[in-house]
């Protein structure tokens, strides 16, 4: 699947309601069961299977910490997504950054999603201890007590670990399950409270698709 073309400027409802694809071509639904279902209770197990798909991912912090309640580690995540895109041909069709887990819509034109992943998680690690021991972070102590912890337990034995192992990756190849998931990415701030409407959370790609505008620039799959 490759995504093209320029930013389209529709309302949030004609992303839910609209009927055709502009900038994306899905394969069939195949047998996807329960597309509109989150159902991460299955999601232990899922797996890239094609290098080159397009897939809803979940990136959440060890023991659900709040990691990203500062915006420090929020622009970290933001100019690492913006250097994959760059420099590792990733494609952002969609992200939004909560205080404890990302949400994102990737595909990687270059054919090594995986690769990028492990890369992208790597590298943001690496930068998340560095703020974390050199910042002004009340934290500090806390914080990499608890990332210690993890990443002993781990079969690398890692000095640090942030992230945890599952990505929860599902393979999107239907226009209801992008839209679902589009959906469920950009109302995320909306069900937690945190703004009224999705366009005026600043870490997510809702203002993108609604306004033509955000903190970063995505790939528009709609």
């Amino acid at each position: 699947m490759q995504i093209r073309g320029e930013a389209p400027l529709i309302a949030y409802e004609m992303l839910c309601e609209a009927s055709s694809l502009h900038t994306i071509m899905l394969s069939p639904p195949g047998d996807l069961k329960n597309e509109n279902t989150m159902s991460y209770e299955f999601a232990d197990g899922y797996k890239v299977r094609d290098q080159k798909g397009l897939y809803f991912m979940t990136f959440t912090v060890v023991g659900w910490i709040d990691l990203f309640t500062r915006q420090l580690y929020r622009d970290i995540l933001i100019k690492n997504m913006l250097y994959c895109r760059t420099n590792k041909s990733l494609v952002i069709g969609a992200y939004v950054i909560m205080s404890n887990h990302v949400h994102v819509i990737w595909q990687s034109n270059a054919g090594v999603l995986s690769d990028t992943l492990r890369d992208f998680k790597s590298f943001s690690t690496k930068k998340f201890i560095e703020a974390i021991s050199f910042e002004r972070e009340s934290r500090a102590e806390w914080l990499l007590h608890m990332f210690r912890y993890h990443g002993r337990g781990t079969n690398q034995n890692k000095e640090y670990k942030v992230w945890s192992g599952d990505n929860h990756p599902e393979e999107i190849t239907s226009e209801k399950f992008l839209r679902t998931k589009l959906n469920y990415i950009h109302e995320n701030p909306v069900r937690a409270g945190l703004v009224r409407n999705p366009e005026d959370y600043i870490y997510s790609s809702a203002s993108n698709y609604i306004t033509g505008k955000g903190v970063m620039d995505v790939d528009y799959l709609l």
